[in-house]
């Protein structure tokens, strides 16, 4: 399983709580769920990266890595999972947030779609409501699909271990 191998790089608890930097956020962040790789706060930890991740804004992996200390969600994977929204999937993840935004606000622009940050700038005052609400419901979509998911997978692997050893 991934998870044996994800393991080796989940940082101990006793070098947390040497680093001072990370003191600065209080006592929670030392939990062993914002750090272990569990059923629930991998889970959990979908849905915050997957929905971080459809959202269009600066420094999503600081917001992502600060909304799993409430969630309790692992928060290596939470930051990992931001990073599906990278340079080159950007544009075409954002679009369809934009379509979606269009297709819930009705709010369209009137000239056809170029590809390029200057035309992007002519029409963001146009364009920033459907795209921000196109990218939270993706996200909530996106996040939900993903909690669900690997809640199933989860269990399925579970299950598939114990038959394992019962056949042993």
């Amino acid at each position: 399983m991934p998870k044996r191998y994800l393991k080796k790089f989940v940082p101990h608890p006793e070098k947390l709580k040497q680093n001072k930097a990370l003191g600065l956020l209080g006592t929670q962040i030392y939990e062993a769920d914002l750090w272990h790789l569990s059923r629930r706060s991998v889970a959990k930890a979908f849905w915050n990266g997957l929905f971080w991740a459809a959202i269009p804004m600066p420094f999503q992996m600081v917001v992502s890595a600060l909304f799993a200390i409430p969630l309790k969600a692992n928060i290596p994977l939470s930051i990992a999972l931001v990073w599906i929204t990278n340079p080159i999937t950007m544009p075409v993840v954002f679009y369809v947030n934009y379509l979606i935004g269009t297709w819930i606000v009705g709010n369209g622009i009137d000239s056809e779609f170029q590809m390029s940050v200057e035309w992007i700038w002519r029409q963001i005052e146009h364009i920033w409501l459907p795209l921000y609400v196109g990218s939270i419901v993706a996200g909530f979509i996106a996040g939900g699909i993903g909690y669900f998911s690997i809640l199933l997978l989860w269990r399925l692997h579970v299950i598939k271990r114990w038959k394992n050893r019962r056949l042993k």
